[in-house]
């Protein structure tokens, strides 16, 4: 399947963005339940949500523009009646991916707007667009590219991690574990695309990799697993630095509960102190 570094390094950062934002939003939430266990999700929590999938069909819509519409794009058409055959499906072969996350950003929006649909859809939809590219990339035809297919075989397994974990948490919901788990999925993708990038098509110009050469299948199922040891890293400096923040705000504020709202921490005073700003009765004059 042809490859550009271009947009192998786009479609990576937009999963690397996400990871990040994840490693850290996650682990605050996690601190900030597990300090007040009867706290629920408030308004702060679904306006990220709702952010999030703004983002996420932001990005997809532009990715499904670019397939399409520019000068080598196929502009919509499928078959080409000039070449008596399929119009660049490599093309729509993202094309196709891009319009399942589109439609994950579009149900995550709704499903934390006033219409309030069943809990765990904004998952599920998810799961589904993970699902739908992993598949695309597994049935993909390589031809006689084995490293390709090596490689897209690597990043299934990444994609198909993150489906599951999706998946679990449409019935298992803040749960810290799956969160974790999909976020390390998602970092690990995006660094993997970025990596595919340089092996099969080198920004500097000139052949990739060679595709018979048996020491890269080695190399690069280490480098997998290199990737994937940097993404934990990567959770782990994060939630240290997310613990570290979350107790900061904590001695500046107080008796207070620290909730992420798209990205600052806000203040929310506690429950129990809106019984001090009721008037007091008549009865206690008397």
């Amino acid at each position: 399947m042809p490859t550009s570094f271009l947009g192998s390094a786009l479609r990576g950062t937009f999963f690397i963005l996400f990871g990040l934002w994840w490693s850290v939003r996650y682990p605050l939430g996690y601190l900030r339940r597990k300090g007040n266990a009867e706290s629920q999700p408030g308004h702060g929590t679904q306006r990220v949500e709702a952010f999030e999938g703004a983002v996420k069909a932001l990005f997809a819509l532009a990715g499904i523009l670019v397939e399409q519409f520019t000068p080598a794009g196929p502009h919509l058409q499928l078959h080409s009646p000039e070449a008596r055959g399929w119009a660049d499906l490599t093309r729509w072969h993202y094309t196709t991916i891009y319009l399942f996350f589109l439609l994950s950003g579009i149900v995550d929006v709704v499903s934390h707007s006033r219409l309030k649909l069943p809990l765990g859809l904004d998952r599920l939809s998810l799961s589904v667009a993970l699902l739908i590219e992993g598949l695309l990339f597994c049935f993909c035809d390589y031809s006689n590219a084995a490293l390709d297919h090596h490689l897209y075989s690597l990043l299934a397994m990444a994609i198909f991690a993150g489906a599951l974990c999706a998946l679990l948490e449409v019935f298992i919901r803040d749960h810290i574990i799956l969160e974790t788990f999909r976020t390390s999925s998602f970092l690990l993708q995006g660094s993997w695309l970025w990596q595919i990038g340089f092996v099969l098509s080198p920004p500097w110009g000139g052949p990739g990799w060679d595709q018979t050469n048996s020491s890269n299948f080695k190399f690069l199922t280490m480098c997998f697993c290199w990737h994937y040891a940097g993404a934990l890293a990567v959770l782990a400096a994060n939630a240290a630095a997310s613990r570290c923040c979350n107790e900061s705000c904590q001695l500046r504020f107080g008796d207070v509960d620290v909730e992420l709202d798209c990205g600052m921490c806000i203040r929310k005073g506690k429950k129990s102190s809106g019984g001090a700003l009721l008037p007091e009765s008549p009865s206690d004059d008397k």
